[in-house]
This record gives structure tokens, C-alpha cells and sequence, in this order.
């Protein structure tokens, strides 16, 4: 097939281009660039001459008007702000990316017949209760402009399954970490604790640390959502990912430094959008399409720091 990834250069984006390549078909990445690097897919390039780059923005609609010549059959749609803290400080942006720029990508998908896969959060919901995890139809809350734009965006895609026959997949996976992910402030809480463990630097809690999340390993979420996007069951539904297993910051913060000396906790910056349990429900993914998570979490948390020490390695720290 011919397959466009939007965000494919970002972290869950360049391991869904790499398994569509995988599995031998034709994959344009079109991504702007403001969240990602083009340093995330150069092996993949080289490795595979069916991969396509083009820097190209979704507010944009020349660029999805060129893009779109290519007539694609699926579009994974993962390009958005995904910062919550900058959401909060540019709300504006936020919208006009994450709205504007998916009703920009929709119209070219309902104009080509394509297939949309929409990339949407855990972050959409209320959180869990003490007892079971968050299924499809649990209470959502969205305590962020980042939450609200991916909820409209979800809704806006639905409309176009129900009202033009579009078919559209949303997609609600839980807190992804794993090699490639961002080790700065606007990375995942898992692959700023190894960096600072390996710097040696305080691994810093927001709070309390007794929220909870349900990690998910990149490569399982990467299956999940190639796979959610070849079936014909998964249109005009949503669909989470998880692992059906949380834990608290402390906690992982404790598991990965391997102890307490090296942990401090300090004020939250954003208190106000702090979700305080997330756990996946994922029982619906498997009654679809037969997805289950592979990897546990301290499977991922040994792989994700392997691959941390190798890039100190090739950055000479």
C-alpha cells in the first residue's frame, strides 16, 4: 500500500514508518519538524528505499495538496503539539494545530478515499477509579488545551466516518515511552529519569508522586496502531492501548534509580491538568484486532536505558 504517516519523524511516529516498512509498503513522512528530527529516521532511510521525507506542515494545505498526489490508502495521523504545559501557555497554537491542522488533513483523506488512523491520548480522560481500569466509554475530562484540541480532533474525524462514510480509526494509547523519545523537559517522565541517572543528576518528581500511569512500551504501541489501521473492524471506532498494569511515579522513580538517595520532590507546574490515575483498559483492542502489550515495564525501562547509554556514547558525554 501507499501509506502517509504525519509526525512520522517524531518518537511513536518513526516506529510505526519503520514496522509499515517492515512490512514492505511505500511510506511517505510528512512532518514539519517543530517536535521531532529528522535524526530519529536517517537509518530507517537508508535501510529502506521505500521511505519518503518531506517537511511539510498540516496547516498547509499546498503542502497536503502535493503530499496527497501520492493517493494513499491509509494516513496515520500522529502530527500535533503535544507539550501540555506549552498548550497551556499558547492555547491558540495548540487549536490551530491539532484542530485546524486535522480537519486540513481529514478533507484531503474524504477527497482521496483514504483511511485515517487518528492519534489521540489517554490524557482525554477522567481519571480511574480505585477499582478497574479505563475502558472506551469511561468519563472523559480534558484538564488541558492538549487534551481539549485531541478530544475536538477525535470528534471532528468520527464526523466524517458518520457523515460521508470516511473510514476513520481514533486511537487512545497510554503514556508510550521507549528508545527516541525526547530526554529534555518535553520528553516522557521514563526517559528523563534514565537520562538523569546517568548524568547522575536528582531524578525530580512533580507532586506527590502518588499518580499513576500505565506505560506502554513504543514498539507494542507502534504494533497497535499499524495494525488498528489494516483492519476494516476498527473504522468509526475508538480503540485504547495500555498495559492494564499502573504504577506511582514514586514507585518507578525508585525502580529505575534503584532506590531513594537520588529522588527529590518538587512543585508541580501544572497541578491543575494532572491526571491522578491512569489504567488502561485494553480488553477491547484485543477483542478487534487480537492486540496484546509484549513487553513489560521493566523489560522496557532495561531497553530504553541501553539505548540512552549508547547515545552518550555517540555524543561522547
Amino acid at each position: 500500500m501507499n501509506i502517509l504517516v504525519t509526525g512520522g519523524a517524531g518518537f511513536i511516529g518513526r516506529w510505526i514508518v519503520k514496522r509499515l516498512a517492515e512490512d514492505n509498503h511505500f511510506v511517505w513522512i510528512l512532518d514539519d519538524l517543530s517536535n521531532s528530527s529528522t535524526k530519529n529516521i536517517e537509518a530507517l532511510l537508508l535501510k529502506y528505499p521505500s521511505i519518503s521525507f518531506v517537511k511539510g506542515d498540516i496547516t498547509n494545505s499546498a503542502d497536503l495538496e502535493n503530499i496527497f498526489k501520492n493517493k494513499f490508502d491509509i494516513c496515520y495521523h500522529l502530527a500535533a503539539f503535544i507539550n501540555v504545559q506549552e498548550s497551556i501557555d499558547k492555547p491558540k497554537v495548540t487549536f490551530e494545530n491539532d484542530v485546524m491542522g486535522t480537519f486540513n488533513v481529514l478533507e484531503h483523506c474524504k477527497l482521496n478515499n483514504t483511511k485515517m488512523v487518528y492519534m489521540s491520548t489517554c490524557m482525554v480522560y477522567d481519571a480511574a477509579g480505585e477499582i478497574g481500569g479505563i475502558s472506551e466509554g469511561h468519563s472523559t475530562c480534558p484538564a488541558s488545551p492538549y487534551a481539549a484540541s485531541k478530544l475536538a480532533g477525535e470528534q471532528l474525524a468520527l464526523s466524517y466516518y458518520y457523515a460521508y462514510g470516511l473510514p476513520v480509526t481514533v486511537l487512545r494509547p497510554f503514556n508510550t515511552y521507549g528508545p527516541y523519545q525526547k530526554r529534555d523537559s518535553e520528553g516522557g517522565v521514563i526517559s528523563i529519569f534514565i537520562n538523569n541517572k546517568l548524568k547522575r543528576e536528582p531524578l525530580s518528581i512533580y507532586g506527590s508522586g502518588r499518580q499513576t500511569r500505565d506505560f506502554l512500551y513504543v514498539k507494542d504501541c507502534a504494533d497497535f496502531v499499524v495494525e488498528a489501521g489494516y483492519s476494516v473492524k476498527t473504522n468509526g471506532k475508538v480503540i485504547n492501548a495500555g498495559t492494564g498494569f499502573d504504577i506511582s511515579i514514586s514507585e518507578l522513580a525508585k525502580l529505575i534509580a534503584g532506590g531513594e538517595d537520588n529522588i527529590k520532590y518538587v512543585p508541580h507546574i501544572h497541578p491543575q491538568s494532572e491526571i491522578k490515575k491512569l489504567l488502561c483498559d485494553d480488553s477491547y483492542a484485543y477483542e478487534l484486532i487480537g492486540w496484546k502489550p509484549k513487553v513489560t515495564l521493566v523489560e522496557g525501562i532495561l531497553k530504553t536505558e541501553e539505548f540512552l547509554k549508547n547515545q552518550f556514547l555517540l555524543e561522547g558525554v
